[in-house]
């Protein structure tokens, strides 16, 4: 008899991890959520920090392309078990890492996901910084860490991401409902913006668009691929996260192909769109102000009137607290709630994930281009191989098999309750991966290649799972893992 005779297990499930019953989700809302996600002052500052690896802009396009053509794809491999079954990402964890051992890969998304809500929380509370020096300078004291600071953060600094802490809060306490309406006009706004501050610098500039800025001198072809390779590879590590669990919001689409249109207008297609208005806002600041800015608030702070400064800066933060709210906030709601379904519903999930981001002090995480590139390595020394132990669980060793009921039970008998509701085949092999993945990122010898930590953890958690699934399967509940139930 198949598994959907067991009942869900009340410590297995609760409303929000259980399968969804509405789905409202659209094409355009893939899009809008996408647009966020991407216009995010975030990815425009990813986005510039790769001028720090010498390529010029042409290359740099071609990563940004590579990187999000690899995300989607990415994404529409995730999106079907989840919309299939209607439940979130960790409780589709349970099918390859186990029904208890899923609370690992979940928690580590949900650490990932509390830090990044607290630094695109904190580039958000940073634009609100400039606006408010902008219209009273005499706040600059305040402003200065050494004169009035806590914790590496200026008290201006601590009252603005506060205030972006608790608005963002707010919103995510409304429903995933609220927040779809809200990134569906969030997202497309900043276009409007990106294209009047582009056509302002293209004034200031006399309509030239030097596309040899940083241009490297004397490089090889060889220099120049790697270098390409890298960039994309810090690209798919930066919207990896989002990537992972993109099955906490196909769970609500109307129908796979509305997804997967919505993943192609809101990836390549918008993000060539916003990849060229980045890459022509970056080069026009070095003619017209005499140096390269990679932070998009910086640049619209120099425009001479001061309501244009306060509409452009606002709206850089609505499209980034509409990403964080939608991509961070919700992912680590549920992450958390999976821990003690029966004790932490998705709103304290997500207040677990607010505190935490503070506790994290995310100003150190992204500050510099260096340290933006090792944290991007980090996440994808240990995204990269969670992506690819689930992919390869599903599509490779499952062939695509789901026992719906077996995902809420702690019965033994049921297909994902291996020995101690652990599956030690996906442990073993998300093990090894992010070792090496590691490895690759601190090992001096793997210097020129560390970017590619997301890449190497993915491919070793493939191939490790899927041979040690053939191999290490002994009959004694591991075999459910290459046999399971239909």
């Amino acid at each position: 008899m198949p598994d959907t005779a067991h009942h869900m297990d009340g410590h297995l499930v609760n409303a929000d991890l259980a399968p969804v019953r509405a789905r409202s989700w659209r094409w355009f809302d893939y899009v809008s959520l996408w647009m966020s996600n991407v216009h995010s002052i975030g990815g425009y500052i990813t986005a510039g920090t790769l001028f720090t690896l010498g390529l010029p802009a042409g290359d740099i396009f071609i990563a940004l392309v590579a990187g999000i053509v690899i995300i989607q794809a990415i994404c529409n491999l995730v999106a079907r078990p989840s919309f299939e079954s209607g439940a979130p990402y960790p409780v589709m964890a349970r099918m390859a890492f186990g029904v208890r051992g899923a609370i690992i890969p979940a928690l580590v998304r949900g650490i990932i996901a509390l830090g990044w809500y607290g630094i695109q929380t904190w580039l958000a509370s940073n634009a609100v910084v400039i606006l408010l020096l902008r219209q009273w300078p005499g706040l600059a004291p305040w402003a200065d860490v050494r004169l009035h600071g806590l914790l590496g953060l200026s008290m201006l600094g601590w009252g603005c991401f506060v205030l972006l802490w608790a608005v963002q809060g707010a919103v995510f306490w409304r429903g995933m409902e609220t927040i779809r309406r809200f990134v569906d006009w969030a997202g497309p706004v900043i276009y409007v913006a990106m294209i009047a501050l582009d056509g302002w610098l293209l004034w200031r500039g006399d309509g030239h668009i030097p596309l040899d800025v940083l241009a490297p001198a004397a490089r090889g072809m060889g220099w120049r691929i790697l270098g390409i390779i890298n960039a994309t590879a810090l690209i798919v590590a930066y919207f990896s996260p989002i990537a992972l669990n993109f099955g906490d919001f196909s769970r609500y689409g109307v129908s796979m192909r509305d997804i997967r249109r919505g993943n192609f207008w809101g990836l390549p297609v918008n993000f060539m769109g916003f990849s060229v208005l980045t890459l022509v806002t970056i080069v026009l600041t070095r003619p017209v102000f005499g140096r390269l800015m990679v932070d998009p608030v910086e640049v619209v702070a120099q425009i001479d009137s001061p309501t244009a400064v306060a509409l452009g800066v606002l709206t850089f933060v609505t499209a980034t607290a509409g990403i964080n709210i939608a991509a961070n906030f919700v992912s680590a709601a549920f992450d958390f709630s999976n821990i003690a379904p029966h004790v932490i519903n998705w709103r304290r999930g997500g207040l677990i994930a607010a505190a935490g981001a503070i506790v994290v002090m995310p100003w150190n995480l992204y500050a510099r281009p260096d340290v933006i590139h090792l944290t991007l390595d980090m996440l994808g020394t240990f995204i990269g191989p969670l992506t690819g132990v689930l992919l390869a669980d599903y599509y490779i060793v499952r062939r695509g098999r789901m026992d719906m009921a077996a995902l809420y039970t702690a019965d033994p008998r049921a297909a994902y309750w291996y020995s101690g509701g652990i599956n030690v085949i996906a442990m073993v092999a998300l093990l090894l991966s992010v070792l090496c993945g590691l490895v690759l990122v601190f090992g001096p010898v793997f210097a020129p290649v560390r970017n590619l930590s997301w890449f190497v953890g993915f491919a070793c958690a493939v191939g490790g799972h899927v041979v040690l699934s053939r191999l290490m399967a002994d009959g004694n509940g591991l075999d459910k893992v290459v046999r399971p139930r239909s």
